[in-house]
């Protein structure tokens, strides 16, 4: 918290790896219907590699591009970050879906990375349609996430939207011991405004803009998603809770059932707390039109 408090007021890193043509140019990044903004560390690569073949795949869907990139900080010092940044250049190389910042990658600095990326959108993909910003452990049912937004008659992208598993009024953590520790000196009021769970949710194109554009007046903190919901609260818009979001994993009625039974998540958008081979099976499982579901499974 020392370190962050330190270095709370500098926004500007140098960047170390960029895609500027990652949407087709400012012009054509309206094509991309849905943008995958994966939060992820530099030694995460086992976890990039099974979303790249798995819910994160590039394609068409339904008609509509999704596109993915992964941002990340550094790690490391010496030898080891010098490695680490070697295996995120091969990423970018041979996948293009790498953005770097020179900045500590650590948890403490989850807003920064938050704000740099809608920097970059702004900059290199202010048109794309929607966004699905979320953690690199998050189970995400792509195919259902696109089928909602389409969905949305009303919405094509150009109006607020904010949604995911989301809460209101959660009070701040003054506990030191606590990873979620903020101090009064970082944010005076004993609650955040209402906000949707980091690991995974959604916004428009628009609202993504909004954020970054109320982000300029507003001090970091350390908690990502509040940070996001701070900046909403400032232009006056809330959030759309959904029931197809579970942050904390899908609760069966029974411990003789299986947790990982695809039925129960075959219908939901996303589900946080996937290691890679059960995020491999599931993807599997829950895409197989051969699967079968019996009984209530809500």
């Amino acid at each position: 918290m020392k370190e962050f408090l330190y270095y709370q007021h500098c926004r500007h890193f140098p960047m170390l790896l960029d895609l500027p043509d990652k949407c087709g140019g400012i012009d054509r990044s309206s094509d991309v219907f849905l943008l995958l903004v994966v939060k992820s560390a530099p030694n995460n690569y086992d976890r990039r590699e099974i979303l790249r073949r798995t819910w994160a795949e590039e394609r068409q869907q339904n008609g509509v591009w999704i596109k993915r990139v992964f941002i990340v900080g550094t790690n490391g010092s010496g030898f080891e970050r010098e490695r680490l940044n070697k295996i995120l250049d091969l990423e970018r190389s041979h996948y293009k879906d790498i953005l770097q910042w020179d900045f500590g990658d650590t948890f403490q600095n989850l807003t920064l990375k938050q704000v740099l990326f809608f920097e970059w959108m702004e900059r290199n993909c202010p048109k794309a349609r929607f966004l699905f910003n979320g953690d690199d452990d998050v189970f995400v049912n792509t195919n259902n996430v696109v089928k909602y937004l389409q969905s949305l008659e009303d919405n094509d992208g150009s109006k607020h939207l904010y949604t995911g598993y989301c809460m209101g009024g959660r009070t701040v953590i003054r506990a030191q011991s606590s990873k979620y520790f903020v101090p009064v000196k970082l944010y005076k009021p004993s609650q955040y405004p209402p906000y949707c769970s980091g690991g995974g949710f959604i916004l428009s194109g628009y609202s993504a803009l909004v954020i970054y554009n109320m982000s300029q007046s507003i001090s970091l903190i350390s908690i990502d998603d509040a940070y996001i919901g701070m900046c909403l609260a400032k232009a006056g818009l809330g959030f759309r809770s959904h029931k197809g979001f579970k942050a904390i994993g899908v609760h069966v009625p029974s411990v003789r059932i299986d947790a990982y039974d695809p039925c129960f998540h075959k219908e939901l958008l996303v589900v946080h707390g996937f290691l890679p081979q059960k995020l491999y099976y599931m993807w599997h499982k829950v895409t197989d039109p051969n699967l079968k579901c019996f009984g209530n499974y809500k």
